[in-house]
C-alpha cells in the first residue's frame, strides 16, 4: 500500500467509528437527583446503578448501606439477590439446549412431564411466554405451608400443577411464577444437571460471571448486600425463604459487572446464535393474533417511541430493574437491598434520560 494512502484510510476509519458509536450525553446531575430521591436514608439501605455503552460503563453509582447493623456502606462491587431477572437465564438455557437439540420450545409440557395435567396442549413456548394459564403458585395462600421447606423441583411442580388453570394456554398473557418453576424442572430433565449447575456451568463460568450463582443465606458471599425490609417500626432484616422455592423463577444473584458481561455476551451471541437470540426478543400473539410486550424472559417496551428490552425483580429485602435499548446498545441498571426502595420507575426514568442524551448526542 502506498504510504499516503495509509493517512486518508484511517480517516476513513476513524469517521465510520464516529458513526457506528455514537455515544450518549449522560445528564449525571439529572441521574444523581433522581437517585438521591428516591434514596434519601443514607444510612438506611441502598442500591447500585450502572449506565453502560457499547459494552462499556458510563455511569455507575452506589448509595447507602450494603449493612445497616454494621455500617457498611454500598459499592459497586456488591452482590444482590436478582429476583425475577433470574428468568432471563431460565429462558436462555432452554434455548440453549434447543441449539444442542435436547429440546423444542414448541413440544408439550407432557413430553418431559408425563403426569402434567393438560400438558399435552401446554407447551415450553407457553411457559416461557407467561401464557400458559396455570396457577401461579406466588398466589396460594398455601404457599407460606412450605416457604421454608427444601423442595425439589418436582415437589414445587407437584404442589400447584393440580390447580385448575386460569384459562386455557395461549389465551391471554399474565405475568406468571409457575411457568418459569416448571421450565427449570425441564432444563434438569433434558441436561441432566441440577438447575444451579447447569447455569453455573454453561453460563456463569463460561462468561467469567464469577460473582453470580445460586442464591443461598448459608454461604459466606463475599461482598452481599444484606436484604431489608421497611416496617411501621423500621427497617427490619428481610423474611427469609428457602431458595428452592423461587427457584428457576427468582433464585440467582449477581452484580453490576457480571449483569454487564450477561449483557455484552447476548449482543454478540456468545451462548446462542442468531436464530435462537432472535426467538427470546420476539413479540408473539395470543390465540386470536393479539400480540403482546413479552418474548421469552424480556418485556419488550418502549421509551418515549424507542424500543426496550426490560425486566425487574423482587424478592423478599431486594428490588432488581434492568433496561436495554438496542438504539443506540445502551444498558441500564438498578439494584436495591430493600424492597422499600423499587428501581423499576427510577431505572426506566434514567433510561430515558440516556434515550434523550442518545438524540442529542446525534445532533
Amino acid at each position: 500500500m502506498m504510504p499516503f494512502i495509509r493517512p486518508f484510510l484511517s480517516i476513513a476509519l476513524c469517521l465510520t467509528l464516529f458513526v457506528l458509536f455514537t455515544y450518549a450525553q449522560i445528564p449525571q446531575r439529572k441521574i444523581d437527583s433522581l437517585i438521591n430521591k428516591e434514596f434519601d436514608d443514607l444510612n438506611g439501605p441502598g442500591g447500585v446503578f450502572l449506565i453502560a455503552q457499547h459494552g462499556k460503563p458510563i455511569y455507575q453509582r452506589a448509595v447507602g448501606k450494603a449493612n445497616i447493623e454494621l455500617g457498611t456502606d454500598m459499592v459497586a462491587d456488591n452482590v444482590f439477590q436478582l429476583g425475577s431477572m433470574t428468568k432471563q437465564f431460565t429462558a436462555v438455557a432452554i434455548l440453549m439446549l434447543e441449539q444442542q437439540g435436547k429440546l423444542k420450545v414448541n413440544d408439550p409440557v407432557l413430553k418431559y412431564i408425563s403426569d402434567y395435567p393438560g400438558g399435552d396442549k401446554t407447551t415450553i413456548h407457553h411457559l416461557l411466554t407467561h401464557t400458559s394459564g396455570i396457577k401461579d403458585f406466588t398466589k396460594m395462600p398455601s404457599l407460606q405451608s412450605i416457604a421454608q421447606n427444601e423442595m425439589s423441583p418436582k415437589m414445587m411442580v407437584d404442589f400447584f400443577k393440580n390447580e385448575p388453570v386460569d384459562y386455557p394456554p395461549g389465551e391471554k398473557f399474565e405475568y406468571n411464577n409457575s411457568g418459569y418453576m416448571v421450565l427449570g424442572y425441564i432444563i434438569e430433565l433434558t441436561s441432566g444437571q441440577t438447575y444451579e449447575e447447569f447455569i453455573c456451568k454453561n453460563i456463569f463460568q463460561k462468561l467469567g460471571m464469577i460473582h453470580s450463582r445460586y442464591a443461598s443465606d448459608s454461604a459466606i458471599i463475599k461482598d452481599r448486600a444484606y436484604g431489608y425490609q421497611k416496617k411501621a417500626e423500621g427497617y427490619v432484616n428481610k423474611t427469609q425463604i428457602n431458595f428452592s422455592v423461587p427457584f428457576a423463577s427468582g433464585s440467582l444473584i449477581s452484580t453490576l459487572q457480571d449483569m454487564l458481561i450477561w449483557q455484552n455476551a447476548l449482543n454478540k451471541n456468545i451462548l446462542l446464535n442468531a436464530v435462537e437470540t432472535k426467538k427470546a426478543f420476539t413479540k408473539y400473539h395470543t390465540n386470536d393474533g393479539k400480540e403482546f410486550t413479552y418474548g421469552y424472559g424480556w418485556h419488550l417496551k418502549d421509551i418515549n417511541g424507542t424500543a426496550t428490552r426490560e425486566h425487574g425483580g423482587s424478592i423478599f429485602g431486594f428490588k432488581t430493574m434492568g433496561v436495554y435499548i438496542p438504539e443506540g446498545d445502551i444498558y441500564v441498571l438498578g439494584l436495591s437491598n430493600c424492597d422499600c426502595h423499587s428501581p423499576t420507575q427510577l431505572t426506566r426514568d434514567i433510561a430515558a434520560l440516556a434515550v434523550e442524551g442518545l438524540k442529542k448526542g446525534r445532533k
